[in-house]
């Protein structure tokens, strides 16, 4: 099965509406009718792509906003925008196409009480489901009243002015772990403002881009929730509203630059050190007997780094009795890594050698056994497909035995059994301006190692956010339970710390889990982060990353 690059298109396809329900009729609340931003672009083309929607109209607001910035936020946020938040250039595939046959209506405004209006008759004639807003101005209640299924809108819509956006603002200003993204519908005056999902994302160094990168990631936040409104026909929400942030007066700019800088100069000081050839990130390893359900990092023995051997991404292999280690493996100023393999002895790791060299960055060496052979599923995220070599002599010899998803950037890929079916869950990254891992997990039933038939969950993605969503390893069965490490990435760190996340329902329809632990970089001195976690016949091995 090809699994096209355009990850939005694939997965929806080869289905229908269940029970031959018709597609939802959708219309797009936007501020103009050209030079819409690339999120509204985005978010356009894959509703035109999902034949479970039907995009009826583009509804234009022309007085899109009613709230006023200060002079000097729309100044600070002016440059934060100018410097930090310059995206390439959308180019739509099927909006292209389809946009000269989209209705386009233009609100009006009511002489009663200035609320925005629609032309007589035509929410009778459109019969909508629901109607997308990307603006802050949305209907007025009584005309979202008489839609099914409401008005919805990301919070990253309601956080801006004509002259500037504040998504992000408080949080670099606070330096806070996250920043949050949520949608909501409107259902009408007699019924409040609920919240239907929310996801959390690490911060960027500057607001203006943490609000460009929150945009992106609505898209798909809103596409799954439709989704899955699209073939069950019922919108369940949280009975807590959405409660959006004031534009910033005089003393949170102030707070914001201050933070701004503080920021700035971490990443100034890492991206100087790299050019210089000092690596900025350097992980240690730490090992220590326990299983995935009640290891203690505290109680580890590290196993440290070399100049010329940093490792990472550690994965152990008790092979007839002695614990193999593969590991991403680099030296301080290289821009690529290998995949090397020791023995694992008391206190220290035994280099045997080299098991995989590529032309691209290699990493995440997942190793596991199936049917009497060993299989290798590296990260090979740069060469935009899936591998895995199978052992032709173990430790070091391989050879390339399948690959798939050609054309799709994925990483920290992992397969495993439940129920007498393989799965497959993955970090895809379909962008347009972030390439980012870290945010979504997609998960696909197939057929075992050899990955010649790959077919996606109704769900996809099945987990949305950085502080959960990026695989941190293999997935465990335990005792007839189901443990997913994961990354938490949080503070503006990539591999901040480490989750273990109990998976209590998967099938092709539904994906549930639940964090039951978190392990934080502060088991041992010295540290600012942990990503990574494997374990095998009692022992475990885990990276942490050094503040150096």
């Amino acid at each position: 099965m090809n699994v096209s690059n355009r990850l939005y298109v694939q997965p929806f396809v080869e289905w229908t509406n269940p029970n031959g329900k018709s597609p939802l009729r959708i219309a797009v609340l936007v501020g103009r009718e050209k030079g819409l931003a690339p999120w509204e672009l985005q978010l356009l083309d894959r509703l035109l792509a999902d034949p479970r929607f039907e995009l009826v109209a583009l509804l234009v607001n022309p007085r899109p906003f009613s709230t006023k910035a200060t002079a000097l936020f729309k100044f600070v946020a002016h440059i934060d925008r100018r410097l930090f938040a310059r995206l390439p250039p959308y180019t739509p595939t099927y909006f292209a196409h389809t946009r000269e046959r989209i209705e386009i209506i233009r609100l009006t405004r009511r002489a009663s009480d200035r609320k925005p209006d629609l032309p007589p008759g035509i929410l009778e004639r459109l019969r909508l489901d629901l109607v997308l807003r990307t603006i802050p101005e949305g209907l007025a209640d009584d005309i979202v009243a008489e839609l099914p299924f409401g008005e919805w809108a990301p919070n990253v819509a309601d956080l801006q002015s004509g002259e500037a956006e504040w998504c992000g603002f408080s949080e670099v200003a606070s330096n806070a772990p996250t920043i949050s993204l949520s949608i909501y519908a409107r259902r009408g005056s007699k019924r409040p403002p609920q919240e239907i999902d929310s996801a959390s994302f690490n911060p960027k160094f500057s607001a203006a881009r943490s609000a460009a990168f929150l945009k992106e990631k609505s898209v798909f936040l809103i596409m799954r929730e439709l989704r899955r409104l699209a073939d069950t026909r019922q919108l369940a929400t949280k009975p807590i509203p959405p409660e959006p942030a004031a534009s910033p007066g005089k003393a949170e700019v102030g707070r914001y630059i201050a933070g701004f800088a503080r920021a700035a100069a971490t990443r100034l000081r890492w991206e100087l050190m790299r050019k210089a050839g000092w690596q900025a990130a350097v992980w240690t390893l730490y090992a220590g007997e326990g299983t995935v359900e009640d290891f203690e990092p505290g109680t580890s023995t590290e196993l440290p780094p070399a100049r010329n051997s940093i490792k990472a991404d550690p994965f152990l292999f008790n092979r007839n009795g002695r614990f193999y280690v593969f590991y991403e493996n680099y030296a301080v100023g290289d821009s690529k890594a290998h995949i090397a393999v020791g023995r694992l002895k008391q206190g220290t790791i035994e280099p045997l050698g080299i098991a995989l060299r590529g032309d691209g960055h290699l990493s995440f060496p997942f190793v596991f056994q199936s049917k009497g052979e060993i299989f290798l599923m590296p990260e090979t995220h740069q060469q935009k497909r899936i591998e895995i070599w199978r052992c032709v002599k173990f430790p070091l010899e391989w050879e390339l035995h399948a690959t798939a998803m050609e054309g799709c950037s994925a990483a920290d890929s992992t397969l495993f059994r439940h129920r007498n079916k393989w799965w497959l869950l993955t970090n895809l990254s379909d962008h347009h301006a972030f390439e980012d891992h870290c945010s979504e997990l997609y998960a696909f039933e197939v057929d075992g190692p050899s990955l010649s038939r790959i077919e996606p969950h109704r769900r996809n993605p099945v987990v949305i956010g950085s502080t959960v969503a990026r695989n941190a390893g293999r997935v465990f069965s335990r005792h007839g339970r189901l443990f997913r490490p994961s990354q938490n990435n949080a503070y503006g760190i990539y591999g901040y710390g480490l989750n273990i996340m109990e998976i209590e329902e998967l099938t092709r329809e539904t994906y549930r889990e639940r964090c039951i632990r978190t392990i934080l970089p502060d088991f041992k001195p010295g540290l600012i982060g942990c990503h990574h976690f494997d374990a095998s016949g009692g022992r475990y091995i885990l990276d942490a990353r050094l503040n150096r």
